[in-house]
């Protein structure tokens, strides 16, 4: 402890010292997005807490560095002791009239223009890598009408019921519920719109998916029913656009893009699956289905480039065999992709959340 005679030092002080400190992932500052929570002054020493907006934080060590230096800049300062927390902010997104899922804080919905873009694999992995960070994650394969999540996430049984509700499986620490646990696999669903919607409407209300951070949701292709019947009976916190570099996919990548904007979705940004190649002999980075356009197509949209992932063979092999790339190899090119990912959905709605404030937070955890 510092002397306890020399002039104390203010809670004021203290904060505004920190007003020049900004979060790195998003460039606001601390003070401004109030990250500084429980702050303590006993004579010159302080006692601080800082709220990590995700449970992935790549920038703590900065984080922390930049508050210490902050508070060297007040004279006399004592001893500081200095705190990390992650919370989970609820955001639901750019509607208010819709109904959220009870215990369900943030609805992220992975989607994209055209089939065979890799979207039923960003959904699982990112999905995988937020419940690697902590979070709690559910994962509801809406793509009804190619169910992949079961053999993706290497579960096959049938749900059980409890209170009326259905108990959503689960692997690699995500709560997983899909049409494929209940339906013949080797049989096709033939359905028109509106059993298709019920059978969504379902899904979400007939779950018990407890209490989620994150609820991530694997949307099929296009712009059809299953899209619009989300969209009008939960409030969507952000959407996910995934696509490849190849025009005719970024073509359609827009296409759903607008889709989402149109009814007051936010757009997180898009991810470019399949960027390129590294050969494992050379190290050489092959583009085989051209380069640039994910970047091009979220500027010209004006939203963020998520994500640029590798195609490697691991995520073929760990897709077929039910073990997520993020699971097998996360320190891999591409399971570090999969990580940045998680960590920019995280972080962009939670300053949505911090944005618009709603309800009271909930702490994740200590670190």
């Amino acid at each position: 402890m510092t002397d306890s005679g020399s002039t104390a030092m203010t809670r004021e002080q203290v904060l505004n010292a920190l007003s020049k400190v900004s979060e790195p992932a998003t460039g606001r500052g601390l003070v401004d997005l109030k990250l500084v929570t429980d702050v303590a002054v006993e004579g010159r020493d302080v006692r601080l807490n800082i709220d990590l907006l995700s449970p992935i934080n790549t920038h703590r060590e900065k984080l922390e560095r930049d508050v210490r230096a902050a508070l060297r800049t007040v004279g006399g300062l004592g001893e500081v002791d200095l705190n990390f927390r992650t919370k989970v902010r609820a955001s639901s997104g750019g509607r208010t009239d819709a109904q959220p899922i009870p215990g369900v804080k943030n609805t992220i919905a992975v989607a994209s223009g055209k089939g065979g873009v890799g979207k039923s694999t960003v959904a699982v992995n990112l999905a995988v890598a937020l419940a690697q960070a902590g979070a709690k994650v559910g994962l509801l394969d809406a793509d009804v009408y190619g169910p992949s999540t079961p053999l993706m996430m290497g579960v096959n049984e049938r749900p059980l019921m409890r209170d009326n509700k259905i108990v959503p499986l689960e692997a690699h620490g995500v709560r997983v519920m899909s049409i494929g646990f209940i339906l013949d696999p080797a049989k096709a669903l033939i359905w028109r719109g509106p059993l298709v919607a019920q059978l969504i409407n379902q899904f979400l209300n007939d779950v018990h998916w407890e209490d989620l951070d994150y609820l991530v949701l694997d949307l099929p292709p296009g712009t059809g029913d299953v899209q619009l019947t989300l969209v009008q009976k939960i409030p969507i916190s952000g959407a996910v656009i995934v696509t490849t570099p190849q025009e005719v996919a970024l073509a359609d990548a827009v296409k759903g893009l607008k889709m989402f904007q149109e009814v007051k979705t936010p757009i997180l940004g898009i991810v470019e699956n399949m960027s390129w190649f590294t050969s494992p002999e050379s190290g050489t980075k092959y583009p085989i289905f051209g380069e640039g356009g994910g970047q091009r197509t979220a500027e010209a949209n004006n939203v963020e480039l998520l994500a640029q992932i590798p195609i490697e063979m691991g995520i073929r092999e760990g897709g077929d065999a039910g073990e997520p790339l993020t699971v097998t190899h996360p320190e891999s090119e591409t399971g570090q992709a999969f990580t940045h990912l998680a960590e920019r959905v995280a972080t962009q709605l939670a300053a949505q959340a911090v944005a618009k404030p709603r309800k009271p937070t909930i702490m994740l955890k200590t670190v």
